[in-house]
């Protein structure tokens, strides 16, 4: 039976989960409870987001400001998704059964695909804040940098919910998946929902494009894997936060 701990304690769980921001001493672990944060944590990494880049954009161009904005998102999170992005691509593109993709996954050497998916998917991302940058009006630019970090950490919940855990030994992702589902896990997605109705028409591609990718991802992973791991979903993170970056900075809108 899953052990019922407060909202702030969950809050703390999700932070020192993935993050390297301080949680405070003898926090306790809350795998499931901390789930419906991660949108929450998000916000908090992108208002972090926000002011590093409107710091940096006083000093430097705007691709300077984008690179190091990217860094920063690395360093915030210790390059907890990365790791997983690309001990994914290692597997997943391996060429091999299920079960050998997920032994791969769980090697720490990286392998080339996996090497070649996180150079990729942090150039992606870097040209996305750039567009952004570039295209947007400051205040778009400052709430696409607030939000679309939560919206990748919402697409985990997709994840956990609509597909089942795929290493019958465990893993780092195994105590997400201890009880199905249910719609208070999402209610913390809303709050980036809302401030995506202030950027007009560039809201509604960013959420189309969330929808979207959240649904082909996991018909990917679906199809590939027909089951879903802990880099499964740091992977889908990091998918999702580059393309909804470089999505919103197209000039067309």
């Amino acid at each position: 039976m899953e052990k019922k701990t407060g909202l702030f304690t969950d809050l703390r769980s999700a932070l020192l989960f993935i993050t390297i921001i301080p949680g405070g001493k003898n926090v306790a672990y809350s795998p499931m409870g901390m789930i419906r944060f991660f949108p929450v944590v998000g916000l908090i990494i992108g208002a972090m987001l926000a002011m590093i880049d409107f710091s940096v954009s006083r000093l430097w161009a705007s691709p300077v400001a984008a690179l190091l904005d990217v860094i920063f998102l690395v360093v915030i999170t210790g390059a907890f998704h990365l790791d997983g992005l690309g001990d994914t691509a290692d597997g997943v593109f391996s060429h091999r059964s299920r079960e050998r993709a997920l032994e791969i996954m769980k090697d720490s050497r990286s392998g080339m695909m996996g090497l070649v998916a996180v150079i990729c998917g942090l150039a992606v991302k870097v040209a996305g804040i750039w567009s952004v940058k570039t295209t947007g009006t400051p205040v778009q630019i400052h709430i696409l940098l607030f939000i679309v970090p939560a919206y990748s950490r919402a697409s985990m919940i997709f994840g956990i919910k609509f597909l089942n855990y795929g290493r019958k030994d465990g893993g780092t992702g195994k105590d997400h998946f201890g009880r199905p589902i249910c719609g208070k896990d999402f209610l913390y997605c809303l709050i980036p929902l809302f401030f995506s109705l202030f950027l007009g028409y560039k809201g509604l591609v960013l959420n189309l494009i969330f929808f979207i990718g959240v649904a082909l991802i996991l018909i990917f992973y679906k199809k590939k894997m027909n089951c879903i791991t802990g880099d499964m979903l740091g992977a889908m993170n990091e998918v999702l936060e580059a393309i909804l970056f470089l999505g919103v900075g197209a000039l067309v809108l």
